[in-house]
Parts: structure tokens; C-alpha cells; sequence
């Protein structure tokens, strides 16, 4: 038996020596960093990619893997937080977007390659009678807000404590100053009773509710189907609307993971991979409410947005959902997944290591704690010293992940 001596039994030292280690290793990111700081707050223009003591600079990717300024490869397996599914200069997303870049950028009109790509997502997903696009999940759950106001004639909205649903709706600690001023109404992930409850109390107040079916940004934490269910039918009873925000979680199943849920929502948002990598979102759902958009009618509501059908997401979104992303290879992936983050389980408890990895199929999240994790609340409980730790340590056997914990194949 071979004898192993660890430098430093203590957390707090072996944090100190792997943030040591890291600086020394990474001299051109740090100046990176610096530089960037002299034009942006922080050097920083999106918050989730800070870090201290400073982020790593990426020079390029291909394949599953990115290299930093520093000359270090990495396995990506951030997966630009779920939207980078196809990996780096995917050889058909490329030719895709070459070919739209040949036929001219900005058009300035309808082209034939949106209509295409409408009817591919709804195809895909059910749930989506009518589907209309946006450039990012945030503005695809706005829209999808205004949508349920404007059809239910109601002002509030349900959501859940430590969701995100983008840049202007972020809910750790129950929200954000960010936030776009609706009026919320906050409830607790997986408590059943007390969601179903504060529905009911709403009553004829309440527009919709808005949840994801596994929390992604909020440390992947699966709902409970009974719990799914349970909002279902206390919004028809109620007639408030069902919002399920697939930004994410589309990808965790053939039809998205409310579909495998037995879920029928009256709106669904989507974005992240299926734009074949680039930007992108949409909203859709039930005709009768998407109808609310239609400019033929006097009454419509406007919903404008210069690059909704930009050349290059129609024509890379296409090719990606319907070519690449296929049900076969949505089902095989996420079988990989599941298996992984078994394996990675059944590891932590052998060695008695206070890890454990929540999610499903291709996404998940490292939390360090023991225990059963069914809410923001309790994986808040987490150690956040030995999450940093594991984080260095993973970056240097070659691991790249999100600093908060996510993995994303």
C-alpha cells in the first residue's frame, strides 16, 4: 500500500495553497484581467463569469475541449452553462453559418429559413402550438410574462424562491434589485402544499406561474413530479397560466423534460442550445394565447427585436435540432449523463466524502454537503470553502466547469 501525504489536512490552508497555485499558473489571464478592469466594471461584462482571485482568459475550443492564455487544455465541461451542446466549430453548425453569412447578414425582412426552423420546434416540442423567437431566454420569459398579463387580464406572478429565469429575473434570496417590476408572488421549490396554497390565495390575481422544471442556475434540483402535477391543476382550477421555463432543461429530454414529466404547460420558453449556439430564445405555446402577438389583429401586442430572426441562429438552430440534436441523440446523451453522475455518486460515498452531485440526465451540480438537496434552501447549507477548493482542484487535473458548481456535457 502505497502511503499518501497531503501537504495540508486543513481546508483552509489547502484552499490558501490551491488559490496560490492558481495565480502562479496563470500570469496571462491575470493580465487579462487587469486590462479588462480599465474598460469594464470589474473587467467584466456577465456577472456569472467572475471569480476570485480573477477568471481565467480563453484563448479558443474545439471539440470538447478550450485552451486558456496561459497554453492549459481543459474538458469543457461548462458547456457554455447548457448552451454549448454541439461543442467548438461543430463541422455542419459551421457550414450553416457560412452559408447564411453567403446569402447576406441583415435582410431587413421574412426569409424562408425562420418559417423552417418555427416549424421544427414545433414539431420537437408539443407543448408549442405557435412559436415566436427572442435573442436570449431573459427576454424569452419576459414575453412570455407579458403574454399570460395580456391573455389572463391579471397582474401577479408566482415564482420560486432561488430560481433564475435571466438577467432581470434572478430570485436567490428571494430577488434582486435587477429584477424587471412585476408584481411577485415567492413560494419554496418542492413544497407542494405551500405552492398549491399560495395559488389558491391568489385566486383570480394571479396571471401565472413561472418554474423550471429542474432548477438549473439554482444548483440543478429536480422537481418533484408530484409536486409538477400539483401546479398543473391548481392553475386550472384557479385560471392561471403554467410557464415552464425549458431554457435549460429542453435538452434533458427528447420533447423537453415537462413533456417527460407527463406536463402540459400553457407556455413554454426555450433557448440556449437550440440556437445552434448562438444567440438565441423563444416563447410559445397554446394558440389561443400566442395569438395575443398576431399583427394582423387591431389589438395586438407588439413584440419587436431587430435580430428575433437573425440569418445565422434560423440557419444554425435548424441544422442543430433537427440533424444533430435528434431525439435518438438527445435520449443517448442523457443516458451518458445519468450514468456519469451515478458513478460519481456511488464514488463520493464510498471514499465518505461530503460531495454529492444533483441533476439529470446532462446536467448537473457538485454540492458539498450531505443529505438529501430539494431546494435552494438546502443547498445553501453547502460548505462554501471546500466547493472552491474542489472547483481549483478540478481546474488543475484539466477540468473546466462553473465556479458555483455546474457541469454540462
Amino acid at each position: 500500500m502505497v502511503e499518501v501525504k497531503l501537504r495540508n489536512a486543513d481546508l483552509s490552508a489547502a484552499l490558501t495553497e490551491a488559490r496560490e497555485a492558481y495565480v502562479a499558473a496563470n500570469p496571462a489571464s491575470l493580465a487579462r484581467h487587469i486590462e479588462a478592469a480599465l474598460v469594464m466594471p470589474g473587467g467584466n461584462t456577465r456577472t456569472v463569469l467572475h471569480y476570485a482571485p480573477f477568471p481565467l482568459g480563453l484563448a479558443g475550443g474545439q471539440g470538447c475541449r478550450v485552451r486558456d492564455l496561459d497554453g492549459h487544455e481543459y474538458v469543457d465541461l461548462l458547456g457554455e452553462f447548457s448552451a454549448g451542446i454541439y461543442g467548438h466549430s461543430h463541422s455542419r453548425i459551421r457550414a450553416a453559418v457560412e452559408g447564411a453569412l453567403a446569402g447576406g447578414i441583415n435582410l431587413g425582412g421574412h426569409t424562408l429559413a425562420e418559417a423552417h426552423f418555427a416549424r421544427a420546434v414545433c414539431a420537437r416540442f408539443p407543448a408549442i402550438e405557435r412559436v415566436r423567437f427572442t435573442n436570449s431566454g431573459t427576454e424569452a420569459n419576459l414575453m412570455a410574462i407579458t403574454a399570460a398579463r395580456a391573455f389572463t387580464g391579471r397582474e401577479r406572478i408566482l415564482v420560486f424562491d432561488g430560481a433564475y429565469h435571466g438577467g432581470v429575473f434572478t430570485f436567490a434570496g428571494g430577488g434582486n434589485r435587477v429584477n424587471a417590476p412585476f408584481e411577485f408572488v415567492l413560494a419554496q421549490y418542492n413544497d407542494l402544499a405551500g405552492a398549491v396554497a399560495a395559488i389558491e390565495a391568489e385566486g383570480a390575481q394571479l396571471a401565472a406561474v413561472l418554474l423550471e422544471p429542474m432548477l438549473g442556475g439554482g444548483g440543478c434540483i429536480p422537481a418533484d413530479p408530484d409536486f409538477l402535477h400539483a401546479l398543473r391543476a391548481a392553475t386550472r382550477r384557479t385560471g392561471a397560466l403554467l410557464i415552464l421555463d425549458e431554457v435549460m432543461t429542453s435538452r434533458l429530454a427528447p420533447h423537453g423534460l415537462g413533456a417527460a414529466r407527463g406536463i402540459t404547460p400553457d407556455l413554454m420558453t426555450l433557448g440556449k442550445y437550440i440556437g445552434g449556439g448562438m444567440s438565441f430564445g423563444a416563447f410559445g405555446g397554446r394558440a389561443d394565447i400566442m395569438e395575443v402577438f398576431d399583427p394582423r389583429r387591431a389589438d395586438a401586442l407588439p413584440h419587436a427585436g431587430t435580430f428575433n430572426n437573425n440569418v445565422l441562429t434560423m440557419a444554425a438552430g435548424l441544422v442543430g435540432l433537427t440533424e444533430i440534436y435528434t431525439i435518438a441523440a438527445a435520449a443517448e446523451l442523457n443516458a451518458r449523463g445519468e450514468a456519469l453522475r451515478e458513478r460519481l455518486n456511488a464514488l463520493c460515498l464510498d471514499a465518505g466524502a461530503r460531495l454529492q452531485f444533483t441533476g439529470l440526465g446532462s446536467m448537473m451540480s457538485v454540492h458539498t454537503l450531505a443529505g438529501p438537496i430539494r431546494s435552494p434552501a438546502d443547498a445553501a447549507a453547502a460548505d462554501q470553502a471546500l466547493k472552491e477548493l474542489f472547483f481549483f482542484d478540478m481546474l488543475a487535473h484539466g477540468v473546466w466547469m462553473a465556479r458555483r458548481g455546474m457541469m454540462i456535457l
